[in-house]
């Protein structure tokens, strides 16, 4: 007489929740960590090329974010908002970066070939740079996608409506209000004489 067999159930094992890799990326497990990353990257290096930032900029972008988040996951309380928290954290970096960079050339104009002709006024030349340089620092104390937004518009070829919100997160139609709203409180933080922090 036959005997009836035994069925194992061999179902591959659930993987782990953003959750679960949370709590044991901070219990020190290395597995945990990579495990993260892998899942997350494509949404990190995206919303960084998005921004169209240069390669060596946004490798170091990257490295902030995860940096970010190893410093701050026990205060991320939503594990399962964690692509969008990485988001956010990415392109607060690349605005920094942008900041950093501005601050360390504010000129762009390396060679001093910006003034070769004897005839400008140097005095004017040095206030309208102070200026440029005011404007720029105003900028990014702006809130983040406001910042973006003019940083992308005042670019020698700004993008058109439809890139302007891909790379912002801002839909089309509200994409004039915003900017509209972003000059008002630059143009007041001007005349307030507001500095930047540094």
């Amino acid at each position: 007489m036959p005997t009836a067999m035994t069925v194992i159930d061999h179902a591959p094992p659930q993987p782990a929740t953003t959750g679960e890799l949370l709590h044991a990326a901070a219990d020190g497990d290395q597995l945990a960590w990579r495990e993260l990353v892998h899942r997350y990257e494509p949404t990190v290096t995206g919303t960084i090329l998005a921004l169209g930032m240069q390669h060596a900029d946004a490798r170091d972008a990257a490295q902030r974010t995860w940096l970010q988040m190893v410093e701050n996951h026990s205060k991320i309380r939503k594990p399962e908002a964690l692509g969008g928290w990485l988001r956010t954290t990415a392109r607060h970096e690349c605005l920094r970066i942008i900041r950093e960079r501005w601050r360390v050339d504010p000129l762009d104009d390396p060679d001093g070939s910006a003034f070769p002709d004897a005839t400008v006024d140097v005095e004017q030349a040095v206030v309208d740079a102070d200026t440029v340089q005011r404007l720029r620092d105003l900028v990014i104390t702006l809130p983040p996608r406001s910042a973006l937004l003019l940083t992308e518009l005042f670019r020698d070829e700004p993008p058109g409506y439809a890139e302007l919100a891909r790379l912002t997160g801002i839909p089309i139609g509200s994409i004039g209000p915003t900017r509209g709203r972003a000059l008002v409180l630059l143009r007041r933080l001007f005349e307030e004489g507001t500095d930047a922090p540094r």
